[in-house]
Order: C-alpha cells, then sequence, then structure tokens
C-alpha cells in the first residue's frame, strides 16, 4: 500500500543533495502544499540545503507560490528551468550568482525527463541551434557562476544538432486529484497532465522517489484504469490535501469544470478589453491581433503566446470564425478556447489533453500549421528576444520549440513599449504617446529565436505591429505594410535603431483593421 504523508512529513522525506522535480505549469497541477512545506523546513531547520532545482515550464504566481516557496539561499545549489519569469526570487539568485542556473527550452526538458527514464545519454534535437541555448553563444547559462556544460554541438548524418544531458533526477514532486490504496493516481479534476508520467519514471528508474498531492485516496481497484496518469509501481507516497488554497484547478480558479471538458452554463471565450463597439475603443493590442487575423489558414492548427497573440482569439470569436481553427497549448491542451493570466494553460472545453512531452513531440516534428508569438525586442537580423532584459530572467519557455518548428511564424507586438497611446480616428492610427522604449534594436540581448536558422529552413516569419507589418528575408527585415495615418519617417525609421529593407511594392494596412466593426478576409487557400 502507498504511504499517506502530511505535507510536512513529505517535506521530511527530501534530503542534502538531491535533485528534485517540481512538477506543474505557472499553477496548474502544482503540488502547492508539499512546496510550501519544504521551504518552511527549511526556515526552521535550514534543511534540506544544496537542492537542485528541476521545472519545465514556469511554476508561480510572480509573488510567493510554487516554486517562490524554494526560492531560498542555501535550499538551492542548482536550478535547470523552462521558464524563469514567475520565481522572481529564484531569478535573483541566478542573477546574484549565488546557485548554478540554466534555462534550457521547455520542450526539451521534458524529452530529457523522457530519455532520462529510458535510461539514454541524454536528447538529441536541432531545437536551440543559433539561440542563445547553443553552446557556441551561451550554452543556457544564466550566469558566470554556471560552468558546467550542459549542451554540446554534434554532427549526425551530416547536420548539425545539438545534445543535451541527461537530468541528475533523485525526487520527482507531482499532483493528482485522486489516488487508491495502490498509489495510483487519476487526473480527472486538473486542467492539464503535463509530464507527470516521464517525471515519475525518470525518478524511479534513477532508485529515487516519487510523491504525489492529491485530493483523496479511495480503495483499490475502484479506479478506471484508462484514466491513470500515474500508475502505483511508480509513486512512493501521497499526500492528502483538500484544502481549496492549496489545490486550487490554477492559481485563478478553485475549480472550472470547463478546463477538464465538462460544459456549464458560462460562456465559451475569455473578453479582452479594448473589443469595444465602437472605434475609441481600440487599442494597439487589438489592432495587431486583427491584422494578425488576417494571416489565418482555415483548418490550420495554431499555438498563440501570451500578450498580443491572446487577442487573436477573441477576434476570430467575434468574428465567428474561430471554430475553423484548433488552437492548442503547449502543455497538453487541445482544442477549446486557451485562456490568459494565471489560468493561462489551461482551455476551456477543451478536445482532448495530451502530456507536455507528447504535445513538443507534434510541436518538434512541425505540427504545428501557424504559431502567432510576443516581440519584445527584434535586431535587424530578425532575431527576437523574449528570455532576457538585463537582470530579468523571463526564460525562454516553449518558445524556441514552438517558433523553430511551426510551419509559419507570427511575431505581434507593439511598436515601442513602456507608455505607447495611440488614437483611431477616421479608419487611420495616429500616435499620441510615443514608447519610451524602442523594441527594434542593432542588436538584441538574447537570441531566443534565430533568424538564421528561419532561413535555412525557408520558414515564413511575419512581424506584426499596430503601425507597421515586417518580413524576413535573406537581407534581414523588409517593411511590406503601413498603417494607415503613420508617417514612415517620423513614426516608423525614427523609432528604429537600424534601418530596414523597404519593399518596392510597400502597401498601405487595409483600412477595414480600424474600423469598428471588423471580420478578417482569412486566406481561404492554404497554399
Amino acid at each position: 500500500m502507498v504511504k499517506k504523508l502530511t505535507p510536512e512529513q513529505a517535506a521530511d522525506w527530501i534530503e542534502d543533495g538531491e535533485a528534485v522535480l517540481l512538477g506543474g505549469f505557472i499553477g496548474s497541477v502544482v503540488p502547492e502544499a508539499i512546496e510550501r512545506a519544504i521551504g518552511e523546513r527549511f526556515t526552521r531547520t535550514h534543511t534540506p540545503k544544496d537542492l537542485t532545482l528541476l521545472f519545465a515550464a514556469g511554476q508561480g504566481d510572480g509573488q510567493g507560490r510554487a516554486i517562490n516557496h524554494l526560492a531560498k539561499q542555501g535550499l538551492v545549489k542548482r536550478a535547470i528551468g523552462g521558464h524563469w519569469g514567475l520565481v522572481p526570487k529564484l531569478q535573483q539568485l541566478a542573477v546574484d550568482n549565488l546557485i548554478e542556473a540554466y534555462n534550457l527550452p521547455q520542450g526539451i526538458i521534458s524529452h530529457l525527463l523522457r530519455d532520462t527514464a529510458a535510461g539514454k545519454l541524454g536528447t538529441v534535437s536541432k531545437v536551440g541551434l543559433g539561440t542563445f541555448v547553443d553552446p557556441r553563444i551561451e550554452g543556457g547559462k544564466i550566469n558566470t557562476i554556471t560552468q558546467k556544460e550542459w549542451v554540446e554541438v554534434i554532427e549526425l548524418m551530416g547536420e548539425e544538432h545539438l545534445f543535451y544531458h541527461k537530468l541528475p533526477i533523485t525526487t520527482a514532486i507531482l499532483r493528482g486529484t485522486t489516488a487508491d490504496e495502490k498509489g495510483n493516481i487519476t487526473m480527472e479534476d486538473e486542467c492539464l497532465i503535463v509530464e507527470s508520467l516521464a517525471a515519475a519514471q525518470a525518478a524511479k528508474n534513477n532508485g529515487g522517489k516519487v510523491i504525489v498531492q492529491v485530493k483523496s485516496v479511495v480503495k483499490a481497484g475502484k479506479l478506471d484504469p484508462h484514466a491513470v496518469k500515474i500508475p502505483g509501481i511508480f509513486v512512493d507516497a501521497v499526500v492528502v490535501c483538500d484544502q481549496e488554497s492549496e489545490h486550487m484547478q490554477t492559481f485563478a480558479t478553485v475549480m472550472n469544470p470547463e478546463f477538464v471538458g465538462i460544459s456549464s452554463s458560462k460562456g465559451d471565450g475569455v473578453t479582452i478589453s479594448g473589443l469595444g463597439e465602437n472605434e475609441q475603443a481600440l487599442d494597439a493590442k487589438v489592432v495587431i491581433a486583427r491584422r494578425a487575423a488576417m494571416e489565418l489558414v482555415p483548418g490550420s492548427i495554431l499555438n498563440l503566446g501570451i500578450g498580443a497573440p491572446e487577442y487573436i482569439a477573441e477576434v476570430a470569436r467575434r468574428a465567428e470564425i474561430l471554430d475553423e481553427f484548433t488552437l492548442t497549448v503547449e502543455p497538453g491542451a487541445v482544442g477549446g478556447t486557451p485562456q490568459s493570466g494565471l489560468d493561462f494553460g489551461a482551455s476551456k472545453l477543451p478536445q482532448a489533453i495530451i502530456g507536455q512531452d507528447q504535445m513538443f513531440d507534434f510541436y518538434d516534428g512541425g505540427g504545428v500549421d501557424q504559431a502567432f508569438l510576443g516581440l519584445a525586442q527584434c535586431d535587424r537580423s530578425g532575431n527576437i528576444n523574449v528570455s532576457r532584459f538585463g537582470t530579468k530572467i523571463a526564460g525562454c519557455g516553449g518558445f524556441i520549440n514552438i517558433t523553430q518548428n511551426a510551419k509559419q511564424v507570427v511575431f505581434c507586438g507593439t511598436f515601442t513599449a513602456q507608455g505607447l497611446k495611440i488614437c483611431i480616428e477616421h479608419n487611420a492610427i495616429q500616435i499620441v504617446q510615443e514608447g519610451k522604449q524602442r523594441k527594434f534594436l542593432d542588436e538584441v540581448e538574447q537570441i531566443t529565436f534565430s533568424a538564421q536558422q528561419a532561413i535555412q529552413n525557408n520558414k515564413s516569419v511575419l512581424y506584426i505591429t499596430e503601425r507597421a507589418v515586417f518580413r524576413l528575408t535573406s537581407d534581414g527585415l523588409e517593411l511590406i505594410e503601413i498603417a494607415p495615418g503613420i508617417d514612415l519617417e517620423k513614426d516608423i525609421l525614427a523609432q528604429m535603431m537600424f534601418e530596414p529593407v523597404i519593399s518596392d511594392s510597400l502597401k498601405v494596412m487595409e483600412s477595414a483593421i480600424y474600423q469598428a466593426q471588423f471580420r478578417p478576409n482569412i486566406k481561404r487557400d492554404a497554399s
């Protein structure tokens, strides 16, 4: 029979120097009670110490929950994570050179767990070539104290690949909904599965242990074997936590049946502010989303990133064309309506929820037809940075996997940042206040998207802002569209740190984008 522990007893199971995998995605499937107890134990006793923390996705709320409980000097020796933006205290430890720290692609970490479980030496992939993960650039190392190379360049069948070393996992701390007395775990109330099975197998095959936080325990034989996501043979202990505050479905929602595909009387979408019924309600992000929506191809499988790309789904829903596409989210939801904020990762009424490692199999193999991602910094070559800004470490998350392998990539973001204000009048745009921070730079601070790799792979890449549209060429960025009302010299070229190629057939963006009512003239021919 599986052991039943309190959160505090589970924390006592963690020994000095262990490599601990923490499951979850932002606030979904996060073993909050156990992580809180580990942090409290260290505060009381200064143990466990010198842990290696492993996490594929970002986990936290940007304040005190999830991995933030463990972000303490002495408790952590090393951290290997996919997304760092929600763990500011752990970021600071890395920036201050107090811990070794790596940022690797989210999909690679999920695959490393699976390959580690299979006894392989690591994961071979082209994902990350030409980006900051490439050891010829930064090798995914966040600071100077981090010396060990976790990534190597190898040649296989005449082509360059990256080889990522296996993970030193000794304990996996995961979450489910129900356990039986033998430790079999179902996840019926969880909006995601993430890489739970791979993590449990990796820990067990490394001679380690697996602890799973659940809501309840039932008698053996009561669970549908088809519903079991983590078999009991991989589980050493369960922690029963029926406290809503520590077993929320996400960090924004206690429980929404629609996140696990159970219909209710609630609406089927997320209403985004700014999408009003008159033109004064339009803002820059809505304008960007409308122009991006014009790139949609019916029947496409999509991935929409956070920020401006989130608005695309709402634009499509209002235009009554959303059901012509299938939206996916990298941690595993297929179909439905992806959510935002601390609900991000969940989808309302999804068609299916698969493992994160399986989703990245699909993504890395080129399964996404169109990906719409954020645009934080862009340079003259077309490289994009969304992962590091000075001492702020956002992390790449799934960005590298997605942008490197989607058939078409569309970067979406405002032309400048910090204070940009626009006004829409007479179906044209006026810059009321320019943003203080330029986004189009001579050189990005970190390469999260490699333009060179995209060109080598003949990838279609667009860069859409509220006032201009660029495309990637072998000569760098080419300006192909300008918004009505925008002055080329004052509003575009003067706000860039380099001069792009200007298309001989430079067009004015369609005025329909700036009208009160909008229905995109989407591309019916996928070719």
